[in-house]
């Protein structure tokens, strides 16, 4: 039984004449090729890098949080600050909470949550004439407004939705502006407040008698907004509650502080109602069974016939021709020195182990059999070193298999 063996290669600097006459082309990508290939998605990334630079350019700008008196934007308050100016009150813009006042005054605290319980203490034992809170929660309300609790502490809705809403209160300042638009989180008034602007069973600005003064808690300082200011009732009621006081103090909160214990930081999804979240989970179960509904569905594993038959003869020349051309000696050497331990080794009584014959078991019975061929030499042959070239690799497909004839007649 003879092996097929590669072909010799051609002569060192002939090209091979493909078949058909044409000449072989090659398959290696080009430095022209990828240019080609990657020139629109580098040009795509290079338009997002100068859109990203453009961008960061344009948006250096100075920005300042909500509800600042030093922004001009339209969530600024700047606008309000500048009309009392002009109607003759002196306005502070301080960063310190406990300073004491040195006259009638109003103090505002755009974000009460962020101050300490020392500095709540502190402004509590500070006795101004009018105390100004925007969206305080439970630790603050405690420690500025006692008696005033948040309307969900009570049953009620915590939030509700800025927009005109009459006074429906004694309040004066609240009466001389009428309607007004106001809402966001919502308080109750007590036994000693009175709550304004109603919203269901809270209110959004509620008024209390504190030590020494009184205390406004607002559900929503959008009201006092640059962009705001002009809508409704809303300048009135700014400028009313504000401009009581000949002098007036606003706090410029520390963005980075913790909030006060035992309140947390309200997320987008708690202004969400329950009816929303529901329809959210309803719309992703839909579009599960959607994919499920229309994604490919896999049958059994079937077999189906090749369209010719191809001889064995024709598959061994088409992979050594591949070898061949890919210079796999290693691989084609490999692949003759596997089929002949495969074929030799039942003949000898060597079972396999792992699929194939263990190596000193097969070469220790081919010694065996045939004495004049020393375990090394058959070691050698069977499991050596791949040739370098074809003509090493037909010498040993010659002598395979002249060892597979002598191993069956000895």
């Amino acid at each position: 039984m003879t092996s097929t063996a590669p072909a010799p290669p051609a002569e060192a600097g002939t090209a091979r004449p493909a078949p058909g006459g044409t000449a072989p082309s090659s398959l290696a990508p080009t430095g022209r090729g990828l240019w080609r290939r990657a020139r629109w998605y580098l040009a795509a990334l290079a338009v997002l890098l100068i859109g990203a630079t453009a961008v960061a350019a344009l948006g250096q700008d100075r920005r300042y949080p909500p509800l600042d008196p030093r922004s001009y934007d339209s969530d600024g308050t700047h606008a309000v600050l500048a009309l009392l100016e002009q109607q003759g009150l002196r306005t502070t813009i301080s960063t310190d909470p406990t300073l004491r006042p040195t006259g009638p005054d109003t103090l505002v605290l755009p974000e009460p949550d962020l101050l300490t319980p020392a500095e709540l203490r502190a402004v509590a034992g500070a006795r101004h004439e009018r105390l100004v809170l925007v969206a305080p929660g439970p630790a603050a309300l405690s420690a500025l407004a006692p008696g005033i609790r948040p309307s969900e502490e009570d049953g009620g809705p915590p939030y509700a939705t800025v927009r005109s809403t009459p006074a429906r209160c004694p309040l004066t300042e609240a009466v001389r502006a009428g309607s007004a638009g106001i809402g966001g989180m919502l308080y109750t008034s007590g036994s000693r407040g009175q709550g304004c602007y109603p919203r269901g069973h809270g209110y959004p600005l509620v008024s209390a008698p504190a030590p020494g003064g009184e205390v406004i808690v607002l559900g929503t300082g959008d009201f006092l907004q640059n962009g705001e200011l002009a809508e409704d009732g809303n300048a009135a009621l700014a400028l009313g509650l504000l401009g009581s006081r000949p002098h007036l103090t606003w706090h410029l909160p520390d963005y980075t502080a913790p909030l006060a214990e035992g309140t947390r930081n309200r997320t987008f999804g708690d202004y969400i109602p329950d009816g929303w979240r529901w329809a959210g989970y309803q719309l992703a179960v839909a579009a599960v069974l959607a994919a499920l509904w229309r994604g490919r569905r896999l049958g059994p594993v079937i077999s189906e016939n090749l369209p010719v038959v191809v001889r064995a003869a024709e598959t061994t020349e088409g992979r050594a021709r591949l070898y061949r051309r890919a210079r796999a000696h290693g691989r084609a050497a490999e692949a003759l020195r596997r089929a002949a331990a495969h074929r030799i080794a039942p003949a000898l009584g060597v079972p396999p182990r792992a699929g194939a014959p263990d190596p000193e078991a097969l070469c220790a019975a081919v010694a065996d059999r045939l004495p004049e061929r020393p375990a090394g030499d058959v070691r050698a042959l069977l499991y050596g070193p791949p040739p370098t070239d074809d003509a090493a690799l037909l010498r040993l497909a010659d002598d395979l298999d002249a060892l597979e004839r002598q191993v069956r007649n000895p």
